[in-house]
C-alpha cells in the first residue's frame, strides 16, 4: 500500500469549518487546538453543534495565534458569511454568534473533565429517545441505526467525552479512496471532504473502497506519530446539511447507508506524539 498524509485540518469552534495546516504536532489531545471552543446552546440547554444548530457550519474559524501542545488553546477569530470577525473571547462574540446564526448560544473553552454538568447532554428535541436518535443520524425508519456499544460509553450521557469536544476521540481519518468510492455511487450529490470534517486526509491512488476501515484496531504510523486506530465513524445530519456552496442534500445520507452502513472514516486516538506535515508517509502495521 503507498499512502501519503494529503490533508490537515483543525477545527477551532467545534461545528465551525477550519483551517487547512501544513504541520502539526500530534499530541495526546489530537492536533493542538482542535475543537478546544463551542457552543452552548442557550435555548435547549447543553453543549450543542451542528447537529442541532446546522447554521453553525457556515461559519469560520481559525487561530492567529498558534495553540501549544497539551495547552489552553487561545481565542480563535470567528468570521460569519456577512464578513464580520470576531474572537471568541470578546465579550460580545456571544451575541455576535447568536446573531449570525439566528440562535441563543454563548461561546465556551474547554472545561476541566470533572466539570461534568458542563458536558451533560441538552434537553433532547423528541421525547421518543429511538425518534431522537433517528434524526441525529438521519436514518429512515427501514434504515439501521449505529451500534451505540462501539462508542465510548460515556457520550450517551454527555455530548462529548467530558474534558473534550470531540464526537468519541481525538482524530478523524479519511482517505481519498473512501471519498472517491462514495462519489462513484452517489450520482449528482457532491461528496465533498468538507461534508466529513476529518482531520487528516490520507491519499490512496491504488485502492478502491473504503481502506481504512480494514485498519480499524490497528496503529498507523504518520510522519513521526503512531496513532490508533480505534473505530468506524458512523456518519450523522451533519453531512446532509447545505452550507458555503454545498447544498442541502438528504441522498448522501441514503448513499451512505446503502453502500457503507452509514459509515465513512475511522476515529483515532494518539500512541506516540510526534510531527507531522504533508507528504509524509503512512503506515499500517
Amino acid at each position: 500500500m503507498t499512502a501519503r498524509l494529503q490533508g490537515i485540518h483543525r477545527y477551532p469552534v467545534k461545528s465551525l469549518l477550519g483551517e487547512d495546516l501544513p504541520s502539526v504536532t500530534l499530541g495526546q489531545s489530537g492536533i493542538p487546538g482542535d475543537r478546544a471552543w463551542a457552543t452552548r446552546d442557550e435555548v435547549r440547554g447543553g453543549i450543542r453543534g451542528a447537529k442541532k444548530i446546522p447554521e453553525l457550519m457556515a461559519l469560520r474559524a481559525r487561530y492567529a495565534e498558534e495553540p501549544k501542545l497539551d495547552s489552553p488553546a487561545p481565542a480563535a477569530e470567528i468570521t460569519a458569511p456577512s464578513g464580520e470577525r470576531f474572537l471568541t473571547n470578546d465579550p460580545d462574540a456571544a451575541s455576535k454568534l447568536s446573531q449570525a446564526i439566528g440562535h441563543e448560544v454563548t461561546l465556551w473553552p474547554l472545561l476541566p473533565a470533572d466539570q461534568l454538568e458542563h458536558y451533560k447532554r441538552g434537553a433532547p428535541d423528541d421525547p421518543d429517545f429511538m425518534a431522537e436518535l433517528r434524526a441525529t443520524f438521519a436514518r429512515e425508519p427501514d434504515e439501521p441505526l449505529p451500534d451505540l456499544g462501539a462508542f465510548p460509553p460515556e457520550i450517551l450521557q454527555y455530548e462529548s467525552p467530558p474534558g473534550t469536544y470531540f464526537d468519541a476521540y481525538p482524530l478523524l481519518i479519511i482517505s481519498t479512496a473512501s471519498l472517491r468510492s462514495m462519489q462513484a455511487v452517489s450520482g449528482e450529490s457532491q461528496i465533498d471532504v468538507r461534508r466529513f470534517r476529518p482531520n487528516l486526509v490520507v491519499d490512496l491512488d491504488e485502492e478502491a473502497g473504503f481502506p481504512e476501515e480494514a485498519w480499524n484496531g490497528k496503529p498507523v504510523r504518520i510522519g513521526g506519530a503512531v496513532v490508533q486506530i480505534e473505530m468506524v465513524c458512523p456518519r450523522c445530519v451533519m453531512t446532509t446539511h447545505g452550507f458555503a456552496d454545498l447544498p442541502k442534500d438528504p441522498k448522501i445520507m441514503r448513499s451512505l447507508v446503502q453502500n457503507n452502513g452509514g459509515n465513512l472514516g475511522v476515529y483515532a486516538s494518539v500512541l506516540e506524539a510526534g510531527s507531522v506535515k504533508l507528504g509524509d508517509a503512512v503506515e499500517v502495521s
